[in-house]
């Protein structure tokens, strides 16, 4: 890792943590999380709701994952490596550690489940926090970018607005409070600036792996 890759690392890394703090704190934040729900921005402006709600889909893991997969598979058979699969597997693996844990620890409840007016909703069993959706798309799609060769600047560009717009659309239709969404966001880049860390293992890994297939042919 760079300086500049590791003085990146620091800065989100930090954001995140300063994002928590002031959910915890029940700061400033957490009153825009709730003028953003009383705003209700589903019922303002529904004429765009039934794209949104297809568009959300490319957040979900089941049919991102789907969808990544089968290229990275493609493109596993067509290389004779199985570096991309491998590489996104260790994302979606840190994802789903990193981001589940702290949704556990939270226990937030989202905009449509809250109680009290004004109430960062924390503890109380609920998932929501940080949005898993906008991680997943910053990580799915982001490692797609990461894997790219001729294409790796369009592909930054498509992946951060599909990441931007996944985010900003859970906050449209209420599912997640905008904090929730920040949240996200930093967590998914925090996966993505890891993966040089785990190049090495995906080496290996993937010296072993081809190896092996290469000998039962």
């Amino acid at each position: 890792m760079s300086r500049r890759h590791a003085i990146v690392f620091g800065l989100t890394g930090l954001a995140y943590l300063l994002v928590v703090i002031a959910v915890v704190l029940n700061t400033k934040l957490v009153d825009l999380d709730w003028a953003l729900k009383q705003l209700r921005p589903y019922k303002r402006w529904p004429e765009v709701q039934p794209l949104l709600n297809v568009w959300i889909i490319a957040g979900q893991r089941g049919p991102s994952a789907i969808i990544a997969c089968a290229w990275l598979g493609w493109r596993c058979f067509r290389h004779k490596t199985v570096r991309p699969l491998l590489a996104m597997g260790v994302a979606l693996l840190l994802l789903n550690i990193t981001v589940g844990g702290v949704k556990i620890v939270t226990g937030r409840l989202g905009p449509h489940y809250a109680h009290y007016l004004g109430s960062p909703e924390l503890f109380a069993g609920g998932t929501i926090f940080p949005s898993g959706h906008t991680a997943n798309a910053v990580v799915t799609w982001g490692v797609l970018a990461y894997l790219a060769e001729r294409w790796r600047r369009t592909g930054i560009l498509l992946a951060s607005f599909t990441a931007v717009s996944i985010g900003l659309t859970t906050v449209y239709l209420g599912t997640h409070w905008f904090s929730d969404v920040l949240a996200g966001w930093a967590a998914g880049a925090l996966v993505l600036l890891s993966m040089p860390l785990f190049e090495p293992l995906i080496a290996t890994i993937d010296e072993r792996i081809t190896a092996l297939w290469r000998g039962s042919r």
